[in-house]
């Protein structure tokens, strides 16, 4: 006999453990299947870098405990220069944070069942009415929720975000000791979250290293699937062997080691998602495509689909009077594009473009970005096509008619606004990342 509860959430990720946290707090009856074993969660699933700002830290009460380093500035690099920008932030210990959401949720009252993995959802009369696990087990809920990343089998059968392997993200990470944060070549990295672009490194991508206290960081990088990395890419080069290149030719990792035991591997999809929701159904976190796949800060992004989704599950189950339905669902697309991903189409543009450029653009670039206002930064971040214009070089010309072109199939003219065919800017295409 299948067991009941108001809610089911596969994926004790931070979109998942988030989600069942509200929605056990609200008083809901919901249980969370994760496909790792008590003991060890999480192993496989400790895979993202953990950088955040203080804007998820205070949204949702994370405490200094699971933070590993609190760092006062964002460092971006090219090959030959660097930007330095003033802006406080933290890296997360990440096992810790995602086990700080499980106990607080079940706390709360949330049911968690590890070692449970999960293979398809239960469907009566055209819907999802809950879940199968582990080959023969179920659990059912009036609503059922896809926190499982990338894997996405809900959210698949169910044909709903649509997730494609065009522009997929395959991203690496160590822990070092012994690196040399405030080498004479680079910008100073001490109590720093840095990102590199740079073809040679992570063509079509982009390498990190970000300050997690002492002589100790995080050191990664992610490669994506794109006409970039195709064109830029080593014969023969897996993630694997990038990241070593990289070790072996940068001077701050000279005297680095790896701390034992310590990798993380992860992937994202990065594309515009489909519907995210469906009858009874949400997909939420990585199960939808990232939304910024440079700075993306997935982890706030994540944690802010779950709290959408659990306003939807309010609305839907409000005093008993239980609508379930794909128009009642939807509220949560609505959240999602006007909450968690604004002007998301936009941003995902732009990032293309940025990505087509080389490597002397991205030294340029960072030439740039020294003469950028904040105010500037602010709306290129939210994807505003003038500001985008305004910090276009005239040169670049080339390089956006064959954005246009391949990527958005419209004349150029039609893409950025008259005004900028007559006048000089001063920056690049790109974004800053909040």
């Amino acid at each position: 006999m299948s067991e009941q509860y108001d809610v089911i959430v596969a994926g004790a990720g931070p979109a998942g453990a988030q989600c069942a946290r509200d929605l056990a707090t609200r008083g809901y009856d919901v249980v969370v299947l994760e496909t790792e074993s008590e003991d060890a969660f999480p192993t496989t699933s400790n895979k993202s870098t953990a950088g955040t700002f203080p804007s998820m830290i205070t949204s949702f009460g994370v405490p200094d405990d699971v933070v590993m380093n609190f760092t006062d500035k964002v460092v971006l690099e090219s090959p030959n220069n660097h930007y330095t920008r003033h802006h406080p932030g933290a890296v997360l210990e990440f096992a810790d944070f995602k086990q700080w959401l499980v106990e607080d949720g079940r706390e709360a009252g949330a049911e968690y069942r590890f070692d449970a993995r999960v293979t398809g959802p239960v469907m009566e009369n055209g819907q999802i009415a809950g879940v199968e696990y582990n080959g023969s087990e179920e659990v059912r809920a009036e609503i059922t929720i896809d926190a499982t990343g990338p894997s996405a089998p809900l959210a698949k059968a169910l044909n709903v975000s649509k997730l494609e392997r065009e522009n997929h993200a395959i991203g690496i990470e160590y822990e070092l000791t012994g690196v040399d944060l405030n080498h004479p070549d680079f910008g100073d990295l001490s109590d720093a979250m840095m990102l590199r672009l740079d073809h040679d490194l992570a063509p079509g991508g982009y390498s990190w290293i970000f300050h997690t206290g002492a002589d100790e960081a995080k050191v990664g990088l992610c490669y994506i699937q794109n006409d970039s990395h195709r064109q830029n890419a080593r014969d023969g080069f897996s993630v694997d062997d990038y990241m070593e290149y990289w070790l072996d030719r940068d001077p701050r990792f000279a005297d680095a080691e790896r701390k034992e035991g310590v990798q993380h591997r992860g992937s994202a999809h990065i594309q515009m998602p489909g519907d995210l929701s469906t009858d009874r159904f949400m997909a939420i976190g990585d199960t939808v495509p990232s939304i910024d796949p440079i700075w993306g800060e997935g982890i706030h992004k994540g944690m802010k689909s779950a709290r959408a989704a659990a306003i939807t599950v309010e609305a839907a189950l409000d005093k008993g009077m239980t609508d379930t339905s794909a128009e009642q669902m939807s509220i949560y697309d609505r959240l999602w594009h006007r909450d968690v991903a604004p002007n998301q189409r936009r941003r995902l543009l732009m990032t293309e473009l940025l990505y087509l450029a080389d490597n002397d653009r991205y030294d340029r670039f960072m030439e740039d970005l020294h003469g950028m206002d904040e105010a500037t930064m602010r709306k290129l971040n939210n994807g505003n096509p003038l500001a985008v214009a305004n910090l276009l070089h005239f040169d670049d010309r080339a390089l956006l008619t064959e954005f246009v072109r391949d990527k958005v199939a419209i004349d150029f003219d039609g893409f950025f606004p008259k005004p900028f065919n007559k006048r000089r800017s001063n920056a690049s295409a790109a974004f800053e990342f909040d």
